[in-house]
Parts: structure tokens; C-alpha cells; sequence
């Protein structure tokens, strides 16, 4: 049985067991369980049962994104170099790069500038209730001790290159070990093949052991989703969504827009029909709601793409774990929304230079997060500091923000598989060639 049958195989098992439909189910379950216990609930037990009961259903989430988590690492360097020193036509490499990158960039600021248009049209900030306004100034946000340090220009392009993948590694900076990756793959493809073969041969292994892990994982997908969803539901209960309702409608009208022109270009660029395109992505979307981490879907995106989509697998080994680091269009609109909406709370008026340097901010913020769950508010602090917005705001969105993250992760994950579908078709004609090289090459070499 060749590697590529083994991680396939437990993948058509889960189809076959018709995975998204368990995950809408626990998915409901949970957060109809969570509301009967929560204290802002039905409160069926006592609070302090209720978060016993908390801390053990979300076990089973915690242990699979544990499992996940182990794993992202290894299968982000195994995928991009194999992306990479797999595929022998660097002219393509060099295309998908020069394609990809300015994509990226110009979907999160299509995604900035829409936010920028809905919070102002909406205008949330005004609908919120006194009394939550002055209880938030006695709220702690310990959240804004983690800002990051300002640094000049040139520090920051100096930082890109990891001077220390050990510390990269440790510390799961995604962004750093992403470019590791794509160093070693470029060394690679200017090595003998008969030098290459083995490091390649080695990575392969490395990939297949970390999808079989993830296979396992899968199969707890939706006892976890039960667990994490019933947890968080009765923990925060329907209050803090009711407090400021206006600006998490705001936030989810703004996504279902992105994921709505993430459609249009999937069928306008993909010739996919836009049903198809999200009955294709409703697992992966549904992973990531239940998550909140595109790292944790990032396996399940790849065979998405790849068995759903019909996206070649070198397209799909380079963009995906690119995307699930540098991609965060879902971040960089809630990133706006909230810094418009607490300025409209507390009546700061931003001049339209402001607002410019707002877009740029928030892009560049936005680009290189960590893709694991609550680090879109702690980016949030940074963007707010920079533009005189009181601190203390953040605890007035605190409450609502695992909600949103569950949602801004799912456009997040349904951007990265639009790319691949976008860029399979843009270089379909290039991928059709090295295809034709490699089999030739391939008849040649056991002739």
C-alpha cells in the first residue's frame, strides 16, 4: 500500500461517515446542552456545577486540538517543502509566487475596506446601552499587556528571516517557520536529484505519519465540536450577545460579505458552481467554526481541496499552509469593525488620514498572525493603542469575541481554499505541462 493510499483511505472513511453532518448535529447539540446549564441559561444546575461541567465536555476539544496541534508543525514543513523541491519546473514555483502573494494582499484589503463600509453604514457604536458602557471601565483587560514592541522598518524586514527556527519552532511562530520552509525547498531544487531524492523521500515520510495522526484526531471532530461549543455556550450564556448584538450583527453581515464575493470569485474564476463550491468547503468551514484555528483545519483544507475541489496537489501543498499563516482576511475585517465601533462608542473621530493609516495597520497586523484561537484580540489592543482608542473598550467586545473568532476562522479557511481554487485554474495550462515533464521524465527513467 503506497503512502498516498494510507492517508486516503481513513479520509473516505470519514466521507463515508459523512463527517459535516455529525459536526452540524454536535454542533447544535452542544449549544442547546450549554444553554440549558448556563447560569445566564435555562440554569438547570448550579453555577458552580455548570463550569464542572464545563471544564470536563470540553476535554475531548482540548485533546483534539492537542492532537492537532502536535502535528501542524511538522506538516507545515513537510507540505511547503515538498510544495517546493517536489515539484522539478521552478519557472512554475516562481509563477504561483509572484501570483499568490499580491492575492493575498489584495483580498485583505477588499476585506478591511468592506468592514471599513458596513461599520459605517450600520454604526454600532451608537446602539450600545449606557449602563454597559460605564460598567466596562471597571472590567480589567489584562489582554493589553501583551502588545507587541514598536519596532522600525528595517527591523521588521530583518525579522521575517528566522535568525533562530529552534526558538521559531518553539515559540509556533507560523510566519517564521513558513519561510524556513520555503528556504529549504528553494535550496533543494538547485541540489543533484540523487542528493534531493533522500531529504525528499524523508519529508514525504514526515507528511504521511503527521496525516495519519490527524486521521485519528478526526474521528474525535465531533464529540470536540459537542464539547468545545457546549462549553464556551455556558460560559458567556445569550447576555453578552444580547449587550452588544449590534456590533456582532455588524462583524457576521460583514463575513457572510466576504464569503459571499469568496463565491463569486469561485464561480466567476473557477467555473465552480456556487452551491458546489460551498457544499465542497461545509466540513472544513464547520472545523474551523468549532476550532476558532485555521492551523487545526489546515489538513482537513488540503484534502478539501484536493478531493473536493479538484486542485492540484502542488498547488494545494503551497498555498494552504501559506494561507493558513499570512491569509487572514476574516481577522483583518473584524479588526476593523472593532476599532470603528469602539471609536463610535466613545466618540473619538478619526480624520480620513487616520482611517488610511487604519487600513494599513490592520493589513499589515492582519498578515503573519498565528492562526490558533483568541489572537485576533490581542492584535486588536496593538491596532487601538495606535490610534488614542481607550484600552478598557476591549472589555466590552471580550465577551462576544470567542463567538466572532469561530466566525472570522471560517472566512479565514474559506479564503485560503478560494486561492487554491483560483490558482488552479489561473496556471491549469502550466500545471497540465509539468505533469506531462514528470510523466515522461518518469517513462524515461524505468525504461
Amino acid at each position: 500500500m503506497t503512502d498516498t493510499q494510507s492517508t486516503q483511505e481513513p479520509a473516505s472513511l470519514l466521507q463515508k461517515k459523512r463527517l459535516w453532518l455529525q459536526i452540524v448535529i454536535a454542533l447544535i447539540l452542544g449549544i442547546t446542552v450549554g444553554l440549558l446549564l448556563s447560569p445566564q441559561g435555562a440554569a438547570l444546575v448550579s453555577k458552580q456545577a455548570a463550569m464542572d461541567i464545563a471544564q470536563w465536555v470540553a476535554l475531548p476539544g482540548q485533546v483534539f486540538l492537542a492532537l492537532i496541534q502536535m502535528v501542524v508543525i511538522p506538516l507545515v514543513l513537510s507540505s511547503i517543502i515538498l510544495g517546493i523541491a517536489g515539484n522539478k519546473d521552478t519557472g512554475f514555483l516562481k509563477k504561483v509566487g509572484v501570483r499568490i502573494l499580491p492575492y493575498f494582499v489584495t483580498t485583505t484589503f477588499v476585506a478591511v475596506i468592506l468592514g471599513l463600509a458596513v461599520v459605517y453604514l450600520i454604526e454600532p457604536g451608537n446602539y450600545v446601552d449606557s449602563d454597559l458602557f460605564n460598567a466596562i471601565a471597571d472590567q480589567p483587560v489584562q489582554v493589553v499587556a501583551t502588545q507587541a514592541v514598536q519596532t522600525s522598518i528595517p527591523d521588521k524586514v530583518a525579522a521575517i528571516i528566522p535568525a533562530n527556527p529552534t526558538q521559531s519552532t518553539l515559540d509556533k511562530d507560523m510566519f517564521a517557520i513558513v519561510i524556513y520552509a520555503s528556504f529549504i525547498g528553494m535550496a533543494l531544487t538547485t541540489l543533484a536529484e540523487r542528493r534531493k531524492a533522500l531529504l525528499v523521500d524523508f519529508m514525504d515520510g514526515i507528511q504521511s505519519v503527521s496525516l495519519q495522526i490527524v486521521n485519528w484526531a478526526m474521528l474525535l471532530a465531533p464529540l470536540a465540536v459537542f464539547g468545545l461549543l457546549c462549553d464556551i455556550t455556558i460560559r458567556i450564556g445569550v447576555d453578552a450577545l444580547i449587550g452588544v448584538s449590534a456590533y456582532v450583527a455588524t462583524v457576521l453581515m460583514g463575513l457572510a460579505g466576504l464569503l459571499l464575493i469568496y463565491t463569486l470569485v469561485a464561480s466567476m474564476v473557477g467555473k465552480l458552481h456556487p452551491l458546489n463550491f460551498l457544499r465542497a468547503i461545509r466540513s472544513a468551514q464547520l472545523l474551523a467554526f468549532s476550532t476558532s484555528s485555521s492551523a487545526a483545519v489546515m489538513p482537513l483544507s488540503m484534502r478539501t481541496a484536493q478531493e473536493q475541489l479538484g486542485v492540484k496537489k502542488p498547488i494545494v501543498q503551497f498555498i494552504i499552509p501559506l494561507g493558513a499563516t499570512i491569509n487572514m482576511d476574516g481577522t483583518a475585517l473584524y479588526q476593523v469593525v472593532a476599532a470603528i465601533f469602539l471609536t463610535q462608542v466613545f466618540g473619538v473621530d478619526l480624520s480620513m488620514n487616520q482611517v488610511v493609516l487604519l487600513i494599513l495597520t490592520t493589513v499589515g497586523a492582519s498578515i503573519g498572525s498565528p492562526s490558533t484561537p483568541g489572537v485576533g484580540i490581542v492584535i486588536l489592543a496593538s491596532v487601538l493603542a495606535s490610534f488614542g482608542i481607550p484600552a478598557t473598550g476591549i472589555a466590552l467586545i471580550l465577551g462576544v469575541d470567542r463567538i466572532l473568532d469561530m466566525c472570522r476562522t471560517v472566512i479565514n479557511v474559506s479564503g485560503d481554499l478560494t486561492a487554491c481554487v483560483v490558482m488552479n485554474h489561473w496556471l491549469k495550462d502550466e500545471l497540465a505541462l509539468t505533469e506531462h515533464t514528470q510523466i515522461n521524465e518518469h517513462e524515461v527513467a524505468t525504461s
